[in-house]
């Protein structure tokens, strides 16, 4: 039964992608001229807006960045009659993607390539919380310049004091490509290859492209007519959303939110019946949208446990005194951290720990299952991979991912040489390989990985290690089970994987040299934060406050309540429950994807999981009836990429204009 739902899965996934008349997949080059070009659009138009988007309203270009440069070049490729190559769309978008994305820096908000991180180092060292630190932290040399250097002062990259944390910036730059294009490759091989898990939302991007390439090509297909169709649902929604609340913040000075962001907090409503309940709404239609293409059984899985466990187990436990550091009237976010931290989050390290077991037996008995047999024929190995598609020697693979980590290993050592070396050489040698494999094959279940979280704060704390520089090291503590799914998106799209490989070696300098350049030339122009960037002004402050906590709780002063944090008891109960869990669904023989969707909806909060089981009910009793069953199937993955193409349009309008009548403001007439 398992086997069946996950084979059936992976062959709904490989038809979103395929042609209409059911053709093998033909694989070509994607990097082509055209992608450079996109490249340095983005670079040199899109980065500073991401920039400046991530200092005012903390949020990255993102899907809007992909869409836009994507439509645009297609467009103008179109019109040129020289339409553009389903691979080349998808390299467009993975460019677009990986250059204006956020989460490039230690504090939020920091978008547009890695000098990001300097920026957001200087306000650290210099912030009054920071104060017993600080001293210590520049003295070492590789994290920021001395305090009172000129490099603050002048407020300039250029000062010889950035030299050293610039070459250390750089080595994480290379040798992370190598890591996850190595590991993630060799788990795409495992998950996709041999165990050929289904990877629901690797489809959702490879539609997108197939459908534009068939407008840019002038064929009119039902992917056109469907993309479309979710492209006006996504300007629609987007531009209540998005558009008018980014629009109004900076024209009325506040903005007018007609959908909740980020979601309906109702929790402070119910406590008094349901006391640490996490109650509330998301109104985001993408969730629904979402619930239209993930497997009912994964939705559902997730939706009872999320239910169960916030709405009506926190109650419960809340009896039992398991919740002491819950302040009455507090909103969502904070009640789950309170939550977290007195329970789940040791359950869910428990329920992680057993996924994770549960994970390496299946992958082992897969294989041994296979040996031999017709079965490992049709599933593929590691040596037999199909043709054309750019395949890289795995030997040459797993050497470049183990050659960068014994690479930072060394790094480490160097930067940090009394931290005990064989925690870095156990967190990049033994931990990453065994959490990603765990997180990809949760991926291509359920399109969600997992995380453990503390961990690299309890290692800290369990060491005996007191210095606070250990907190900035760049320890390859890493998960990259995203990377294996980005493989499958690669390989639905008929993209050579070493186009992607070339196309990392052409962003890597684009992006370090327009990344220098305007993060340097803003801070050179004005103080970072200020008031002239809101939301780095608000959130940055009370970032670098948890930051001084943690910097200097591996010192000896009130680490104890964060050493409690971690309750072996609950840990026990949370493997116990889901071994129990994953005993029961093979028993009764129900899907294996509503037991990885029960264990990954533990922890998601019920205002995410509600708006997804709609989806997911409107979509299996309404419109699978409408429209037929494998049908449906096919339209969803391409509706909900062009419904993310028309929120991103609107949502790059609104900024465009917001940043217009922003400049405005300051013109002396």
């Amino acid at each position: 039964m398992a086997e069946d739902d996950i084979e059936s899965a992976r062959e709904r996934s490989e038809d979103t992608s395929g042609d209409e008349d059911g053709q093998k997949i033909q694989f070509e080059e994607g990097f082509t001229g055209k992608v450079m070009l996109g490249a340095l659009f983005v670079c040199l138009i899109m980065l500073p807006g991401a920039i400046y988007l991530g200092l005012v309203a903390g949020q990255g270009l993102g899907s809007a960045a992909q869409w836009v440069t994507i439509v645009l070049f297609s467009e103008i490729a179109r019109r040129s009659f020289l339409p553009l190559k389903r691979q080349e769309i998808y390299c467009l978008f993975y460019m677009a993607g990986a250059l204006a994305g956020s989460g490039f820096g230690s504090l939020p908000g920091i978008s547009g390539g890695p000098f990001g991180n300097f920026i957001a180092l200087q306000y650290i060292m210099q912030s009054p919380a920071m104060a017993n630190v600080a001293p210590y932290l520049t003295h070492v040399g590789w994290i920021a310049p001395p305090l009172g250097s000129p490099a603050y002062t002048h407020r300039t990259l250029l000062d010889a004091a950035w030299a050293v944390p610039i070459l250390v910036m750089l080595f994480g730059q290379v040798f992370d490509r190598m890591k996850w294009m190595g590991l993630g490759y060799m788990l795409f091989r495992v998950t996709s290859d041999i165990e050929r898990l289904p990877f629901p939302f690797a489809s959702i991007a490879a539609s997108g492209a197939t459908a534009l390439a068939e407008a840019s090509s002038k064929e009119e297909s039902w992917r056109w007519q469907v993309f479309s169709t979710g492209t006006i649902v996504g300007l629609l929604f987007g531009f209540f959303y998005l558009a008018i609340p980014i629009f109004t913040g900076v024209t009325l000075g506040k903005p007018l939110t007609i959908l909740p962001i980020p979601f309906l907090d109702l929790t402070p409503n119910t406590e008094r019946i349901l006391p640490t309940a996490l109650t509330g709404y998301n109104p985001d239609l993408g969730l629904v949208l979402f619930g239209f293409i993930l497997p009912y059984s994964i939705v559902l899985g997730g939706f009872i446990s999320s239910v169960g466990a916030q709405i009506v187990g926190n109650p419960i436990l809340h009896s039992f005194h398991q919740f002491p550091h819950w302040v009455p009237g507090s909103p969502t976010i904070q009640t789950k951290a309170a939550i977290d931290f007195d329970f789940w989050l040791s359950f869910g390290i428990g329920t992680q720990l057993a996924v994770a077991a549960i994970g390496i037996g299946a992958v082992l008995l897969t294989v041994i299952k296979s040996r031999g047999t017709e079965q490992r024929a049709q599933r593929g190995s590691l040596g037999k991979v199909p043709e054309g598609r750019g395949d890289f020697p795995w030997q040459y693979a797993m050497g470049a991912w183990f050659a960068a980590t014994i690479g930072y290993v060394l790094l480490n050592h160097k930067l940090v040489p009394g931290f005990p070396v064989w925690i870095i050489i156990f967190y990049g040698l033994v931990w990453t390989p065994l959490n990603s494999y765990v997180s990809a094959r949760l991926i291509g279940l359920t399109g969600q990985g997992i995380s453990f979280p503390f961990l690299r704060e309890a290692a800290v704390l369990r060491s005996g290690y007191t210095q606070p520089d250990i907190w900035f090291a760049p320890l390859p503590l890493n998960d990259y089970g995203g990377q294996a799914q980005k493989f499958r998106e690669i390989e639905l799209t008929g993209t050579k994987f070493t186009s992607i490989l070339k196309l990392e070696l052409f962003m890597l300098p684009l992006i370090l040299v327009t990344s220098f350049l305007y993060w340097g030339f803003l801070w050179k122009t004005n103080d970072i934060p200020s008031s002239q960037f809101p939301f780095a002004q608000k959130f940055w402050p009370l970032s670098v406050i948890n930051l001084s906590i943690w910097t200097q709780i591996n010192a000896g002063h009130g680490a104890g309540w964060a050493i409690n944090a971690i309750k072996p008891s609950v840990i026990g109960i949370g493997a116990t429950a889901a071994m129990a869990l994953y005993g029961a669904t093979m028993l009764f023989k129900w899907p294996l994807l509503f037991f990885y969707g029960f264990i990954g909806g533990i922890g998601n909060i019920p205002h995410n999981t509600i708006p997804t089981m709609i989806g997911a009910l409107l979509g299996r009793y309404y419109f699978a009836k409408r429209f037929g069953l494998e049908r449906w199937q096919l339209y969803t993955p391409v509706l909900l990429a062009g419904f993310a193409c028309g929120t991103g349009l609107i949502g790059m309008s609104a900024i465009a204009l917001a940043l217009i009548a922003k400049t405005v403001n300051y013109l002396p007439f």
